[in-house]
C-alpha cells in the first residue's frame, strides 16, 4: 500500500537547485584569498599609484594606511581589514583594479627594458672610445671634457675596486639624455602625423 505521507513531508526538487548554484565553500574560500593578494599587492604599491586606482574611498584608505603600519602585528590586522575591504567591491570595481595593476606590469618592464639599455651604453662608453664620438655626434650639446673624465674616472674605479661615483654620474647623464629624448620623439610624431596630406 502506499504511503500517504511520501512527498507531503521533505524538500521540494527546486530548493536543491537554488542550493547548488551558490558557489562551494572552497570557491568562496578562492575568492577571498584572491582577493586578500590583490589588497596585498596594492599595498606594497608606491602610495601615488595606489591614490590613482578607481576604486570606493574607503578601501583605498585602508590600503594607505595599512601602508603606514610598520609594527609587524598592527599590519598583519590592517591586512586582515584590507582583505575584508576589498571583498565588499563589484566584480566590475575588482577588475578595474586588476586590470591597472597588469598595466602596471607592462611599464614596469618596459621601464627595466630602457634601464637595462642604458647601463649597456655606458658599459660600451667605457670600453669602446667610438662610442663617446657616437654620443657627441648625437648630444652635440654635451659637454665633451666632463664626458672624458668621467669616462677616465669610471675607468680607474673598476681597476682600483673603488666605489663607482663616477660610473654613476654616466648613468645619470644617459638617463637625463632618455628622459629628454622622450617628449622630442612624441613631438616628432605630433608634427609628422600633422605634415601628412590630407587626402591620399
Amino acid at each position: 500500500m502506499p504511503n500517504p505521507n511520501r512527498g507531503a513531508v521533505g524538500f521540494q526538487s527546486n530548493e536543491f537547485e537554488q542550493e547548488y548554484e551558490r558557489p562551494s565553500k572552497s570557491e568562496l574560500k578562492r575568492q577571498m584569498d584572491e582577493l586578500q593578494k590583490l589588497g596585498a599587492q596594492l599595498v606594497a604599491e608606491a602610495r601615488d599609484r595606489v591614490k590613482r586606482v578607481p576604486m570606493p574611498e574607503d578601501v583605498k584608505d585602508a590600503i594607505l594606511m595599512c601602508q603606514t603600519i610598520t609594527n609587524h602585528e598592527g599590519r598583519r590586522r590592517q591586512l586582515q581589514f584590507v582583505g575584508k575591504k576589498m571583498r565588499t567591491l563589484s566584480e566590475e570595481e575588482v577588475a578595474v583594479i586588476q586590470r591597472t595593476i597588469d598595466s602596471w606590469k607592462g611599464a614596469s618592464k618596459a621601464e627595466t627594458a630602457a634601464l637595462h639599455a642604458l647601463e649597456r651604453r655606458r658599459d660600451k662608453l667605457l670600453t669602446d672610445d667610438t662610442a663617446l664620438t657616437k654620443l657627441l655626434e648625437e648630444h652635440p650639446e654635451l659637454d665633451v671634457q666632463q664626458l672624458r673624465t668621467l669616462i677616465r674616472n669610471a675607468r680607474k674605479e673598476q681597476a682600483e675596486s673603488k666605489p663607482p661615483k663616477a660610473y654613476r654620474e654616466l648613468f645619470q647623464i644617459l638617463k637625463d639624455l632618455a628622459k629628454k629624448a622622450k617628449p622630442a620623439a612624441s613631438d616628432e610624431a605630433d608634427e609628422a602625423g600633422d605634415d601628412e596630406p590630407a587626402d591620399e
